[in-house]
């Protein structure tokens, strides 16, 4: 049973109430936060104020469902309305956007309540949650560590237990990877498959919302309020939304895998790869196997040109999205005796490194001159990726991966090798320039206790398969009932 479906349980059986389940996660997160630094804004008042509204209606025998008065929080890229939504930046510091994003309204009508706004790398550019403009997360599992990004806090404050769930962002893997490096579960859905209205962008053909939770089957529950057609969204999908959690239920107690084809893509198990994520991936492979799947070597030949196809592409859509933070219409603005300079200066002050980093690698890249030889190359190296795996899905039903090449690094261990941190994303990114959905769950640990995330890729609108793969083998292994020790020894 998921950890949704357990409270819920509780709630519906009066054995607690919604106030109560708050006041719980609130105290874990004023006892563990000065470790994970998680969390960039703690809504306590508003969160109890839901909480009373929740066990109100439930009193007068309303049920909205699975989250009804469950504890959630949000990445802080997130619109929320007179909740400051800052992008972990400084440029926008303070800034309390007059509106709601749609998954925000969608979780909010199901009676989600939100505990706060989760840490990030400014603007979701990165790998580590190292490039907040106000604190480095740590990894629960190790506080010496990253939690992976640009999702990291999101990832974190659920692997330490301060939320029930949480949404993310995915425009390279920033879902995936802190599910990975967090020992939790993330999912990246279909690109239009979750409205981005109120996301705020960083590469728009690339972003795409979606949840992280400590099961396979409260992933499916989040995903399930938040998937639909949405028109503030021209990019949405407007098909019927399947019940993804009765998904779950349907499959056999044995064998629950069998007649499915799994493709292992080749291109992912080279050189760079950690002997240990190697291990434990082979060991989920037979697991797999053993469930009944039939697991064939499958070739992308174009799938590790994604990396450098993506940092072409998304830093040069960045310098676009980014040119609206100029000191004007919102956020920071440093004053100066004319506009230009007072542009310079906002923008100076305003960004981190890495954001500047990326909004000059796509300035460049759009330049005249230079457009056609690495913008237009780079979208047809996009368009050999889909098809590599156009070609892959008519041998297979899915595709499986490492998650990430390495179990977390160590904070401070990449900082000055940008290259390196962003080989990190080596194995999600090719997903993201081809709009599939992709979800990391757990499958084992490192030697000195770090977890390591296996990746189910699916084709477009198959979030329900790789959900049942990914729940199949979870059901069939004990790496889900691992808790950090930041949690197993106490520490609220």
């Amino acid at each position: 049973m998921s950890v949704i479906q357990h409270l819920q349980q509780q709630l519906r059986r009066g054995e607690t109430t919604s106030v109560a389940l708050v006041e719980q996660y609130l105290e874990r997160i004023r006892q563990r936060e000065p470790q994970v630094r998680g969390y960039l804004t703690v809504t306590a008042e508003q969160a109890l104020a839901q909480a009373e509204a929740m066990d109100a209606r439930r009193a007068q025998g309303e049920d909205l469902g699975w989250l009804m008065g469950i504890p959630i929080a949000l990445k802080d890229n997130l619109c929320t309305q007179g909740i400051p939504t800052t992008c972990a930046s400084r440029i926008l510091e303070n800034y309390q956007p007059p509106y709601n994003a749609t998954v925000v309204e969608r979780l909010t009508q199901a009676g989600a309540v939100v505990l706060g706004k989760t840490n990030l790398d400014e603007f979701a550019m990165g790998s580590s949650t190292e490039h907040s403009a106000y604190q480095i997360t740590t990894n629960p599992w190790d506080t010496s560590r990253v939690p992976g990004g640009s999702s990291g806090g999101s990832g974190a404050v659920v692997a330490a237990q301060e939320c029930v769930a949480a949404l993310g962002s995915d425009t390279g893997g920033s879902i995936r990877l802190p599910a990975s490096f967090c020992g939790v579960v993330g999912l990246k859905p279909t690109y239009g498959r979750v409205s981005r209205y109120g996301l705020v962008a960083y590469a728009s053909s690339l972003d795409q919302i979606g949840p992280l939770g400590t099961t396979v089957a409260d992933v499916a529950i989040m995903l399930g309020r938040i998937a639909g057609h949405d028109p503030k969204d021209s990019t949405s999908i407007d098909t019927p939304v399947p019940d993804y959690l009765e998904a779950l239920r349907h499959l056999p107690a044995t064998q629950p895998l069998a007649g499915l084809n799994l493709g292992v893509i080749q291109e992912t198990l080279g050189e760079g790869l950690d002997p240990e994520v190697a291990q434990a991936f082979d060991q989920a492979v037979q697991q797999l196997e053993q469930l009944g799947a039939k697991v064939i070597p499958i070739s992308c030949p174009t799938f590790a040109t994604g990396l450098a196809a993506y940092y072409i592409l998304a830093p040069a859509e960045a310098s676009a999205n980014l040119a609206r933070y100029d000191g004007v219409r919102y956020g920071l603005r440093v004053a100066a005796d004319d506009l230009v300079t007072m542009y310079g200066r906002t923008r100076g002050q305003g960004f981190g490194r890495e954001v500047k980093r990326r909004i000059m690698l796509g300035t460049y890249t759009l330049s005249q001159g230079y457009y056609d030889a690495y913008y237009l190359q780079a979208q047809k190296v996009r368009t050999l990726i889909r098809r590599d795996f156009d070609q892959a899905f008519t041998q297979v039903q899915a595709l499986l991966s490492p998650t990430a090449p390495v179990p977390a690094f160590a904070i401070g261990s990449k900082d000055n090798d940008p290259l390196s941190m962003y080989l990190t994303d080596l194995m999600t990114i090719p997903v993201n320039l081809a709009g599939l959905p992709a979800l990391s769950v757990p499958c084992g640990f490192t030697a000195t206790g770090l977890p390591i995330g296996l990746q189910v890729i699916g084709s477009v609108l198959q979030e329900s398969l790789i959900l049942q793969i990914a729940h199949a083998y979870e059901q069939s292994t004990l790496w889900h009932e691992q808790v950090p020790p930041l949690v197993r020894d106490g520490h609220g």
